[in-house]
């Protein structure tokens, strides 16, 4: 007889499911016409979750990328170049709408400051000094924090305004990418808004970890925010009920805290992959980046174990969220270490 193994699902922090909890508040949402009227619930958690990120104001929007997209699209003019850490999901995850839709054209940073972000003086040395009409003019910065490629690195508030300070000086103006921020604000023990001061825009994201099954926001000013509802408008965004959404992104607010048992969910499978014999990264969060000979066929071995994982760049990437114990964990490593 052959038994299947159930599968545990490390791909990413996404797969998370909706609770009951969360389905309830969802079936009793008050709701109405967002695009003529303004949504009940959209409108409370646009106002709250503007509050937790420090900024005047926010808006829903139903992913990540779409609020970065609305981000770029008002921030860059067509052949505006823009800075963004290396690996990044701006540069490598958003199908290239960021020039294609949003006119800009994207240029790496390295992170010489540590995973996920550059030094002050990295960063200083590309944006360049001032230079004649014909170049390309840089007039865009894009943070990313928690950094997805990096293995959910967090940049904590110094450092993140020691690279405020150089891009402003320069001129330039500052979207953060915190699809993850609740993950940094954990992890580093500080408030979410810690991590906005000094940016013009932020984007965050309820479906990474937090059982949201859509939705995200993008915050900046008052100004900002207006101009970014035409935008959300104009790519499609513009949702009626949207409130049965938003009601979700409301409970999920309320789990931000339960975030630091992912993470560390992440540190014990780091360490039990380490004893295995695969070296991995000691994770700031809930994502562990493991070093392979051949990452495609660790990845397929792995599934036939039961444990989905995804090959990112000669590494396999193991993402822990809600809907995985601690158990899981475990159970994942007993077959990691027997083979079945």
């Amino acid at each position: 007889m052959t038994f299947t193994l159930p599968p545990l699902d490390f791909r990413s922090d996404t797969v998370t499911r909706p609770d009951d909890t969360m389905r309830a508040a969802m079936a009793s949402a008050e709701v109405g016409d967002n695009v003529l009227d303004h949504d009940p619930t959209i409108a409370e958690l646009e106002e709250r979750a503007a509050h937790v990120l420090g900024m005047p104001s926010a808006l829903w929007v139903p992913s990540g990328t779409m609020a970065n997209l609305v981000a770029l699209s008002l921030h860059l003019r067509r052949g505006d170049r823009f800075l963004a850490t290396r690996g990044a999901h701006v540069l490598a995850n958003e199908l290239g709408s960021a020039a294609w839709l949003a006119g800009g054209m994207p240029e790496p940073v390295e992170h010489d400051g540590g995973p996920g972000r550059p030094s002050p003086d990295g960063l200083a040395a590309a944006i360049g000094r001032p230079a004649p009409y014909f170049p390309l003019r840089t007039s865009l910065l894009c943070l990313e924090n928690t950094h997805n490629a990096a293995g959910g690195a967090v940049t904590p508030p110094d450092e993140h305004a020691q690279l405020l300070s150089v891009a402003k000086e320069a001129g330039l103006t500052v979207h953060l990418d915190g699809a993850r921020i609740w993950h940094a604000a954990v992890a580093l023990e500080v408030p979410p808004a810690a991590l906005t001061v000094g940016v013009d825009s932020v984007s965050a994201c309820f479906s990474k970890g937090l059982g949201a099954p859509v939705g995200s926001v993008v915050a900046g000013s008052a100004a900002f925010v207006q101009e970014a509802r035409r935008m959300r408008q104009m790519l499609g965004g513009g949702v009626r009920q949207g409130g049965i959404l938003a009601a979700a992104c409301l409970v999920a607010l309320d789990r931000v805290p339960e975030l630091a048992e992912s993470h560390e969910n992440a540190r014990r499978l780091a360490e039990g992959l380490r004893e295995y014999g695969w070296p991995a990264s000691e994770p700031d969060t809930n994502i562990v980046l493991a070093e392979v000979p051949d990452s495609l066929a660790a990845q397929t071995w792995l599934d036939s174990l039961g444990i989905r994982s995804v090959a990112v760049s000669g590494r396999v990437r193991f993402v822990t969220h809600r809907d995985l114990s601690a158990a899981d964990i475990e159970e994942a490593l007993r077959r990691l270490k027997t083979g079945a």
